[in-house]
Protein backbone atom coordinates (compact mmCIF):
# COMPACT_ATOMS: atom_id res chain seq x y z
CA UNK A 1 0.00 0.00 0.00
CA UNK A 2 1.17 3.24 -0.74
CA UNK A 3 1.78 6.27 1.71
CA UNK A 4 -0.62 8.29 0.26
CA UNK A 5 -3.21 5.21 0.63
CA UNK A 6 -1.93 4.87 4.27
CA UNK A 7 -2.07 8.48 4.85
CA UNK A 8 -5.78 8.91 3.68
CA UNK A 9 -6.79 5.46 5.23
CA UNK A 10 -5.26 6.53 8.74
CA UNK A 11 -7.26 9.67 8.36
CA UNK A 12 -10.92 8.10 7.98
CA UNK A 13 -10.39 5.82 10.62
CA UNK A 14 -8.46 7.79 13.33
CA UNK A 15 -10.48 11.04 12.95
CA UNK A 16 -14.50 9.81 13.12
CA UNK A 17 -14.98 12.93 14.93
CA UNK A 18 -13.13 15.59 12.53
CA UNK A 19 -10.86 17.45 13.37
CA UNK A 20 -10.97 21.77 13.02
CA UNK A 21 -7.04 22.83 12.20
CA UNK A 22 -6.15 26.22 12.38
CA UNK A 23 -2.88 26.59 9.63
CA UNK A 24 -0.47 29.98 10.80
CA UNK A 25 1.24 31.44 8.47
CA UNK A 26 -0.89 29.99 5.86
CA UNK A 27 0.22 31.96 2.82
CA UNK A 28 3.94 31.53 3.63
CA UNK A 29 5.78 28.61 1.95
CA UNK A 30 5.29 26.35 4.50
CA UNK A 31 2.20 26.80 5.58
CA UNK A 32 0.90 26.89 1.84
CA UNK A 33 2.48 23.54 1.13
CA UNK A 34 0.64 21.98 4.68
CA UNK A 35 -2.82 22.74 2.73
CA UNK A 36 -1.80 21.67 -0.92
CA UNK A 37 -0.91 18.44 0.79
CA UNK A 38 -4.10 18.24 3.29
CA UNK A 39 -6.43 18.73 0.50
CA UNK A 40 -4.95 17.05 -2.76
CA UNK A 41 -4.67 14.21 -0.11
CA UNK A 42 -8.18 14.44 0.36
CA UNK A 43 -8.05 15.28 4.32
CA UNK A 44 -11.75 14.78 6.14
CA UNK A 45 -10.75 17.73 8.03
CA UNK A 46 -11.90 21.06 8.16
CA UNK A 47 -8.97 23.43 7.53
CA UNK A 48 -9.10 26.95 8.41
CA UNK A 49 -6.17 29.39 7.02
CA UNK A 50 -5.57 31.89 9.89
CA UNK A 51 -4.63 34.79 7.68
CA UNK A 52 -4.41 39.13 7.88
CA UNK A 53 -5.43 39.61 4.94
CA UNK A 54 -9.02 37.00 3.84
CA UNK A 55 -9.59 38.45 0.94
CA UNK A 56 -5.69 38.35 -0.73
CA UNK A 57 -5.83 34.45 0.67
CA UNK A 58 -8.73 33.62 -0.91
CA UNK A 59 -7.38 34.43 -4.97
CA UNK A 60 -4.18 32.50 -3.42
CA UNK A 61 -6.22 29.24 -2.46
CA UNK A 62 -8.65 29.83 -5.60
CA UNK A 63 -8.17 25.90 -5.83
CA UNK A 64 -8.87 25.16 -2.77
CA UNK A 65 -12.51 25.53 -2.31
CA UNK A 66 -12.90 23.66 0.63
CA UNK A 67 -10.58 26.02 2.58
CA UNK A 68 -12.09 28.43 5.07
CA UNK A 69 -10.23 31.39 6.31
CA UNK A 70 -10.18 33.21 9.60
CA UNK A 71 -8.15 36.83 10.46
CA UNK A 72 -4.80 35.40 12.22
CA UNK A 73 -1.97 37.87 13.51
CA UNK A 74 0.91 36.88 15.09
CA UNK A 75 0.96 40.51 16.16
CA UNK A 76 -2.35 41.37 17.03
CA UNK A 77 -3.52 39.23 20.52
CA UNK A 78 -7.29 40.64 19.58
CA UNK A 79 -7.56 37.90 16.75
CA UNK A 80 -6.22 35.03 19.31
CA UNK A 81 -9.88 34.80 20.37
CA UNK A 82 -12.13 34.01 17.53
CA UNK A 83 -9.28 32.41 15.52
CA UNK A 84 -8.98 29.61 17.76
CA UNK A 85 -12.67 28.94 18.38
CA UNK A 86 -13.50 25.65 17.78
CA UNK A 87 -9.87 24.20 16.67
CA UNK A 88 -8.67 21.16 17.97
CA UNK A 89 -5.15 21.30 16.30
CA UNK A 90 -3.15 24.33 15.06
CA UNK A 91 -0.27 24.42 12.73
CA UNK A 92 2.17 26.93 14.79
CA UNK A 93 5.13 28.43 12.92
CA UNK A 94 7.36 31.12 13.84
CA UNK A 95 7.77 34.72 11.45
CA UNK A 96 11.33 35.53 10.67
CA UNK A 97 10.75 38.86 11.63
CA UNK A 98 9.69 38.28 15.38
CA UNK A 99 11.99 37.32 17.92
CA UNK A 100 10.54 38.56 21.27
CA UNK A 101 8.87 35.49 22.15
CA UNK A 102 7.55 36.86 25.41
CA UNK A 103 5.57 39.33 23.81
CA UNK A 104 4.35 37.76 21.07
CA UNK A 105 3.64 33.74 21.95
CA UNK A 106 3.47 33.64 25.66
CA UNK A 107 -0.06 35.69 24.93
CA UNK A 108 -0.83 32.91 21.76
CA UNK A 109 -0.13 29.69 23.77
CA UNK A 110 -1.79 30.67 26.61
CA UNK A 111 -5.18 31.85 24.23
CA UNK A 112 -4.91 28.25 22.44
CA UNK A 113 -4.50 26.53 26.63
CA UNK A 114 -7.55 28.50 26.86
CA UNK A 115 -9.53 27.59 24.28
CA UNK A 116 -8.76 23.52 24.84
CA UNK A 117 -6.62 23.36 21.38
CA UNK A 118 -5.15 20.02 22.36
CA UNK A 119 -2.91 19.67 19.90
CA UNK A 120 -0.28 21.92 18.55
CA UNK A 121 2.27 20.89 15.42
CA UNK A 122 5.10 23.30 16.37
CA UNK A 123 7.58 24.31 12.84
CA UNK A 124 10.67 24.35 14.76
CA UNK A 125 14.27 24.14 13.67
CA UNK A 126 17.31 21.39 13.43
CA UNK A 127 19.34 21.97 16.76
CA UNK A 128 16.77 24.32 18.56
CA UNK A 129 17.07 21.68 22.03
CA UNK A 130 20.78 23.07 22.10
CA UNK A 131 20.82 26.41 22.13
CA UNK A 132 18.62 28.73 24.29
CA UNK A 133 19.22 31.75 22.88
CA UNK A 134 16.89 31.30 19.75
CA UNK A 135 13.37 31.88 19.66
CA UNK A 136 12.59 28.38 18.49
CA UNK A 137 13.61 26.76 21.74
CA UNK A 138 11.98 29.47 23.45
CA UNK A 139 8.40 28.95 21.55
CA UNK A 140 8.78 25.17 22.41
CA UNK A 141 9.53 25.79 26.45
CA UNK A 142 6.07 27.90 26.37
CA UNK A 143 4.26 24.79 24.88
CA UNK A 144 5.49 22.34 27.60
CA UNK A 145 5.06 24.91 29.90
CA UNK A 146 1.30 25.56 29.38
CA UNK A 147 1.07 21.69 29.09
CA UNK A 148 -0.27 21.08 25.67
CA UNK A 149 0.29 17.97 23.39
CA UNK A 150 2.89 18.78 20.99
CA UNK A 151 4.82 17.56 17.94
CA UNK A 152 7.98 19.37 17.39
CA UNK A 153 9.12 19.01 13.46
CA UNK A 154 12.93 20.36 13.26
CA UNK A 155 13.39 21.00 10.07
CA UNK A 156 17.04 21.66 9.19
CA UNK A 157 17.79 24.45 6.69
CA UNK A 158 15.20 25.71 3.79
CA UNK A 159 16.60 25.94 0.47
CA UNK A 160 13.97 28.11 0.03
CA UNK A 161 16.18 31.00 1.92
CA UNK A 162 18.13 30.69 -1.39
CA UNK A 163 14.91 31.75 -3.49
CA UNK A 164 13.05 34.27 -0.50
CA UNK A 165 15.45 35.71 2.41
CA UNK A 166 18.80 35.49 0.07
CA UNK A 167 17.26 36.46 -3.09
CA UNK A 168 18.03 40.25 -3.13
CA UNK A 169 21.67 40.03 -3.15
CA UNK A 170 21.55 37.11 -5.60
CA UNK A 171 20.02 39.75 -8.26
CA UNK A 172 21.97 42.74 -7.18
CA UNK A 173 25.01 41.53 -6.34
CA UNK A 174 25.21 38.04 -7.49
CA UNK A 175 26.48 36.91 -3.97
CA UNK A 176 25.53 35.08 -1.01
CA UNK A 177 26.34 37.57 1.88
CA UNK A 178 26.08 35.49 5.43
CA UNK A 179 28.33 35.14 8.78
CA UNK A 180 28.70 31.42 8.00
CA UNK A 181 32.32 30.99 6.72
CA UNK A 182 32.89 27.58 6.40
CA UNK A 183 30.16 25.89 8.45
CA UNK A 184 27.90 22.77 6.87
CA UNK A 185 24.12 23.01 7.17
CA UNK A 186 21.87 20.73 5.69
CA UNK A 187 18.96 21.49 3.69
CA UNK A 188 15.75 20.80 3.42
CA UNK A 189 12.68 21.98 0.77
CA UNK A 190 10.16 23.08 2.25
CA UNK A 191 7.49 20.97 -0.18
CA UNK A 192 9.29 17.58 2.01
CA UNK A 193 8.06 20.04 5.30
CA UNK A 194 4.80 20.44 4.26
CA UNK A 195 4.00 17.03 3.16
CA UNK A 196 5.65 15.75 6.21
CA UNK A 197 3.75 18.20 8.45
CA UNK A 198 0.07 17.06 7.03
CA UNK A 199 1.02 13.72 7.27
CA UNK A 200 1.74 14.06 11.43
CA UNK A 201 -1.46 16.29 11.50
CA UNK A 202 -3.45 13.76 10.05
CA UNK A 203 -1.79 10.99 12.31
CA UNK A 204 -0.81 13.52 15.41
CA UNK A 205 -2.15 10.41 17.79
CA UNK A 206 1.29 8.55 16.49
CA UNK A 207 3.72 10.79 17.15
CA UNK A 208 2.40 13.23 19.98
CA UNK A 209 4.47 14.47 22.18
CA UNK A 210 7.86 13.84 20.09
CA UNK A 211 10.81 15.92 19.31
CA UNK A 212 11.19 15.15 15.08
CA UNK A 213 14.37 15.80 13.20
CA UNK A 214 13.51 16.31 9.50
CA UNK A 215 16.79 16.28 6.83
CA UNK A 216 17.63 16.25 3.34
CA UNK A 217 20.26 13.86 2.70
CA UNK A 218 23.20 16.45 2.03
CA UNK A 219 25.48 18.95 4.38
CA UNK A 220 26.49 21.00 2.16
CA UNK A 221 28.70 24.96 3.10
CA UNK A 222 27.62 27.88 1.05
CA UNK A 223 30.80 27.60 -0.80
CA UNK A 224 29.82 24.56 -2.22
CA UNK A 225 25.98 26.04 -3.12
CA UNK A 226 27.41 28.55 -4.96
CA UNK A 227 29.58 25.97 -7.17
CA UNK A 228 25.82 23.97 -7.85
CA UNK A 229 24.18 27.04 -8.64
CA UNK A 230 27.11 28.30 -11.14
CA UNK A 231 26.59 25.02 -12.51
CA UNK A 232 23.02 25.26 -13.35
CA UNK A 233 22.57 29.34 -13.87
CA UNK A 234 25.08 29.43 -17.00
CA UNK A 235 23.94 33.21 -17.33
CA UNK A 236 25.29 34.09 -13.64
CA UNK A 237 27.94 33.74 -11.58
CA UNK A 238 27.28 33.24 -7.89
CA UNK A 239 29.95 33.87 -5.19
CA UNK A 240 29.58 33.80 -1.23
CA UNK A 241 30.52 36.27 0.79
CA UNK A 242 31.31 35.05 4.00
CA UNK A 243 31.14 38.66 6.37
CA UNK A 244 31.62 38.70 10.29
CA UNK A 245 28.60 39.54 12.45
CA UNK A 246 29.57 42.99 13.21
CA UNK A 247 30.13 43.52 9.24
CA UNK A 248 26.82 41.96 8.65
CA UNK A 249 24.98 43.37 10.48
CA UNK A 250 26.12 47.03 9.54
CA UNK A 251 25.34 46.05 6.08
CA UNK A 252 21.50 44.46 6.60
CA UNK A 253 20.60 47.69 8.56
CA UNK A 254 22.01 49.87 5.97
CA UNK A 255 19.80 48.25 3.37
CA UNK A 256 16.87 48.58 5.94
CA UNK A 257 16.53 44.98 7.52
CA UNK A 258 15.04 44.97 11.30
CA UNK A 259 17.43 44.48 14.09
CA UNK A 260 15.29 41.83 15.30
CA UNK A 261 15.65 39.80 11.58
CA UNK A 262 19.12 40.70 11.55
CA UNK A 263 19.88 38.94 14.64
CA UNK A 264 18.19 35.89 13.86
CA UNK A 265 20.12 35.75 10.94
CA UNK A 266 23.23 35.82 12.95
CA UNK A 267 22.39 33.32 15.20
CA UNK A 268 21.49 30.97 12.57
CA UNK A 269 24.18 31.22 10.32
CA UNK A 270 27.25 32.51 12.52
CA UNK A 271 26.61 30.17 15.64
CA UNK A 272 26.29 27.27 13.43
CA UNK A 273 30.07 27.73 12.85
CA UNK A 274 31.14 26.25 16.24
CA UNK A 275 28.67 23.12 16.26
CA UNK A 276 29.27 19.94 14.57
CA UNK A 277 27.99 19.03 11.49
CA UNK A 278 23.82 18.59 11.29
CA UNK A 279 22.66 14.74 11.56
CA UNK A 280 21.20 13.48 8.76
CA UNK A 281 17.58 11.81 9.76
CA UNK A 282 15.74 8.77 7.62
CA UNK A 283 12.69 10.53 8.99
CA UNK A 284 11.26 11.78 5.84
CA UNK A 285 11.81 8.28 3.62
CA UNK A 286 11.13 6.44 6.62
CA UNK A 287 7.49 8.03 6.82
CA UNK A 288 7.14 8.45 2.50
CA UNK A 289 9.07 5.96 1.04
CA UNK A 290 11.03 8.18 -1.01
CA UNK A 291 14.55 10.46 -1.17
CA UNK A 292 14.01 13.64 0.02
CA UNK A 293 14.89 16.81 -2.90
CA UNK A 294 18.54 17.47 -3.55
CA UNK A 295 19.96 20.73 -3.81
CA UNK A 296 20.80 20.20 -7.56
CA UNK A 297 17.11 19.38 -7.81
CA UNK A 298 16.07 22.16 -6.43
CA UNK A 299 18.12 24.75 -8.10
CA UNK A 300 17.05 23.10 -11.64
CA UNK A 301 13.09 23.33 -10.80
CA UNK A 302 13.76 26.98 -9.21
CA UNK A 303 16.21 28.38 -12.01
CA UNK A 304 13.78 30.80 -12.89
CA UNK A 305 13.25 32.76 -9.42
CA UNK A 306 17.10 32.71 -9.47
CA UNK A 307 17.64 34.09 -13.32
CA UNK A 308 14.19 36.55 -13.75
CA UNK A 309 16.08 39.46 -12.89
CA UNK A 310 19.15 39.29 -15.12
Amino acid sequence: MSWVNTFQNQTKIKNNILKTILITGATGNVGAGVIRFLFNNKTTNRVIAGVRDIEKAKKAFLTYPALEYVQFDFENPETFENSLSGVNCVFLLRPPHISDTEKYFRPLIAKIKEKKVNEILFLSVQGAERSKIIPHNKIESLIKEFEINFIFLRPSYFMQNLSTTLITDIHTKNAIVLPAGKAKFNWIDVDNIGEISAILINRFSDFTNQEIELTGSENTNFYKVAEIMNTILTKKSIKFENKNPFCFYQIKRKEGMSKGMIMVMIMLHFLNRFQKEPKISNFYEKVTGKQPTTLFDFIVREKGKFTSKD
